[in-house]
């Protein structure tokens, strides 16, 4: 019998499957999805390998025997098996790399990160233990700590070690004494570390009760999740009309048709609170993954999941490779977060492959979003997706009232400072009606850089093309790049001139809130930015202390702004609109757009109604005018208008070719000889597929991490062919010395 190999750790140039001979006495062990050792290459190093197949014959003249089996606490099943086929032809990466994003992190070792317990039980009968206990003299027990384990035995039959020796008097050696006397024994058991238990244990049974119009989106979506067949709908709901009910109505038919649920969320949505509401509605039967678990974590919650101990997996982007059996329904909760592409290889997108598995289960992929990506709603608009729109706010509260402030006119007043006049008599107004704020700035730091005012230098981080930025503190302040991580102190005079006049451009989140302290000191401010939740969760502390009222204002950057729900929040402002508007990118008009009616969106969910107060210098952008208004339809009538003029997504596909060297010469040479590969490639063997390339030129960030990068773009529809096309330039330039290639489909940021 000979199987077929994927080598884990094969770069990309020579990742196909190898034939191998498979002994005898290995093949019980050895099947689709098990994990075995081969000999690789001329030395015969043992790699680890995946067998995708198995075969009475092979196709080479000669074959090496398969080694062993490598580890069997974990393999693929065969719809997993599939999806890495799937990755590998959707997203170019290699399978190594598709079935090490399948696994959890450090399953692919001989050692697994997998805890046990011993569970004591008695070795006699009840009666027996009693007789014992009653004894006097050397047939009686006199030791305190082994009366009280034995009594606790009697009493539950079993117990965790861990359990027993948190009783007054007991320790291992008094267990250990006991099983020596014959009265107990223990078994090794497999222990799942679950850090969400806790929440699990006070079940909340109570009926959602939906208003008339999330009742008519429920039945929409209901007549998807019986039909027993592949389906995809969009819920577009405007900001807190509660679309969140809805989901979990949706979660509900669910679980009671004995399906299982994967819900998606964006990482920084991902609060206990959130955790808690699912945990104990849905009890222990509930899994929930994210990067801050440890790994040991994230492997615990795999095996309950792939052991059918699980019917509900909450979790962000890699949640959506949860082993569930049986799957019903996966939710994609805010569709529209980049924080759902992957940025490293493989390069997907957790809507592919929810598409994926929906497929391949006969499932619902239910997107949902109050700001829909362009790409989702027009595929709701086309038929292809099925929409269901909540267009009113659940209980009746309005939208907020949303101020537009030109801060070209607070200049001319002479106010110079970034919170304007308008924004400081909402924040007074918050602090007299003893109300929240939050204020969203998408800028860390204090100054976003400095110039020298003699010789017009910025001062730059010397490893990437980018300013640094200054942040405030005690012995003077630190300059930091914010890519790579660079720090040095601020300096007193100019690196390049040494001139002494320098000038701090810019603010970020640290100037607002000294400004803050400043105007409104009253109103106690928290400042939520990646310099304050740097420690583990931080994030969570600083959410649950806003929520106990012991700050007035949040500060923040994005992550203040996404799915929070505070009833004493009445005010929004966004101290610059214009952050995110004006960047050389086809989708920053639906990035701002999308931000600003999701900030907007925190204030007024609740009676007192709610004020948004955002600050520009471009008060007459229209993207800007509809965010404040909340009115996506338009928003998107214009953007697609826009997009099919000029034959952007969803009217093709975007892909990008990064190649990124560490001598400037060389990639330079290299990114030229790329342009005329390509062009060549076009040109003859797919002269049959429509493409436009554009480049070479220096990619936004042109030095990142002492690495300079080119970049192309390629305009065209993914397809067989074209995916054809772009395996080629990977193969060919895996050889070039160097240089490394990348290539991204329908990448974040173009």
């Amino acid at each position: 019998m000979f199987v077929k190999v994927y080598i884990s750790d094969a770069p990309y140039a020579i990742d196909n499957a190898f034939d191998y001979e498979c002994p005898s006495e290995l093949l019980p062990k050895v099947a689709p999805g098990v994990f075995v050792k081969v000999p690789f290459g001329m030395a015969n190093k043992l790699r680890i390998g995946i067998v995708t197949s198995l075969h009475e014959s092979s196709e080479s003249e000669k074959t090496k025997p398969v080694h062993s089996v490598a580890f069997d606490h974990f393999c693929l099943d065969e719809e997993m098996l599939g999806l890495c086929f799937f990755m590998k032809q959707f997203t170019l990466c290699t399978f190594g790399e598709a079935v090490r994003t399948v696994l959890p992190p450090g399953a692919m070792t001989e050692l697994p990160n997998i805890r046990y317990r011993k569970v004591y039980a008695l070795a006699v009968t009840p009666e027996e233990a009693e007789e014992v206990l009653c004894a006097s003299g050397r047939k009686g027990i006199r030791s305190e700590g082994q009366r009280q384990a034995l009594s606790y035995l009697i009493r539950t039959g079993s117990a965790d070690a861990s359990l027993l020796c948190e009783l007054p008097s007991v320790d291992s050696t008094h267990l250990a004494t006991l099983k020596k006397r014959g009265l107990v024994d223990f078994t090794t058991e497999e222990e799942y570390r679950n850090p969400y238990s806790q929440y699990a244990t006070v079940p909340d049974k109570t009926p959602i009760v939906l208003s008339s119009a999330q009742e008519r989106a429920f039945s929409q979506i209901e007549e998807k999740l019986t039909s027993a067949k592949p389906e995809a709908v969009l819920l577009y709901g405007v900001t807190g009309s509660g679309k969140t009910q809805v989901m979990m109505r949706a979660i509900d038919r669910t679980l009671e048709m004995g399906k299982t649920v994967i819900m998606l969320v964006p990482e920084i949505a991902l609060t206990p609170q959130t955790v808690q509401i699912f945990c104990r509605r849905y009890g222990a039967r509930v899994a929930v993954i994210h990067s801050s678990l440890s790994q040991g974590e994230r492997c615990d919650a795999y095996r309950r999941i792939r052991d059918g101990m699980v019917d509900l997996v909450i979790g962000t982007r890699s949640a959506i490779f949860a082993p569930l059996r049986n799957l019903g329904l996966i939710i994609i909760d805010e569709e529209h977060e980049h924080t759902y592409k992957s940025e490293s290889d493989p390069k997907y997108h957790a809507r592919d492959i929810a598409s994926y598995r929906a497929g391949k289960n006969n499932a619902t992929m239910l997107l949902a979003s109050a700001t829909p990506s362009i790409e989702s709603f027009y595929k709701a608009q086309s038929g292809k997706y099925t929409l269901v729109a909540l267009r009113e706010r659940y209980g009746g509260f309005s939208l907020p009232e949303a101020k537009i402030v030109d801060m070209r006119e607070e200049l001319r007043m002479g106010n110079t400072s970034p919170i304007s006049q308008t924004l400081l008599d909402a924040l007074e107004n918050v602090y007299e009606e003893d109300e929240q704020a939050i204020l969203f700035l998408n800028r860390r730091g204090f100054h976003s850089q400095i110039s020298c005012k003699s010789c017009g230098d910025v001062i730059t981080c010397p490893h990437c093309s980018v300013s640094l930025t200054y942040h405030s503190g005690a012995d003077g302040g630190t300059l930091l790049c914010h890519l790579c991580g660079f720090r040095d102190r601020t300096p007193r005079t100019c690196p390049s001139c040494g001139g002494e006049h320098l000038s701090f451009l810019g603010f970020g989140t640290q100037r607002v809130e000294s400004e803050l302290i400043k105007y409104v000191p009253d109103l106690p401010v928290m400042r939520m930015d990646a310099d304050t939740t740097g420690q583990k969760l931080a994030y969570d502390r600083m959410l649950d202390d806003f929520r106990a009222q012991k700050a007035r204002i949040l500060l923040g950057t994005q992550m203040v702004t996404k799915g929070h729900d505070f009833p004493r929040v009445t005010l929004v402002g966004v101290v610059l609109a214009d952050t995110s508007l004006y960047v050389s990118d086809f989708r920053a008009s639906e990035r701002t757009f999308s931000l600003l009616t999701q900030v907007i969106g925190r204030a007024g969910r609740a009676k007192e109604g709610g004020v948004a107060v955002i600050q520009t210098y471009s008060p007459k952008n229209e993207v800007i005018r509809l965010a404040c208004l909340q009115d996506y339809d338009r928003f998107y009538e214009g953007e697609i208008a826009m997009r099919k003029s000029l034959t952007y997504p969803p009217f093709c596909d975007m892909v990008t070719l990064t190649l990124t060297g560490s001598d400037e010469p060389t990639l330079l040479k290299e990114s030229n000889g790329l342009s005329q590969f390509a062009a060549k490639k076009m040109a003859e063997e797919y002269s049959d597929v429509p493409m436009i390339a554009f480049g070479p030129f220096e990619a936004q960030v042109y030095k990142l991490n002492e690495k300079y990068r080119m970049r192309m773009v390629i305009k065209c529809k993914l397809n067989a062919r074209s995916r054809a096309f772009f395996h080629e330039l990977l193969v060919e330039y895996s050889k070039h010395k160097g240089v490394t290639l990348a290539i991204d489909l329908n990448p974040l940021t173009v």
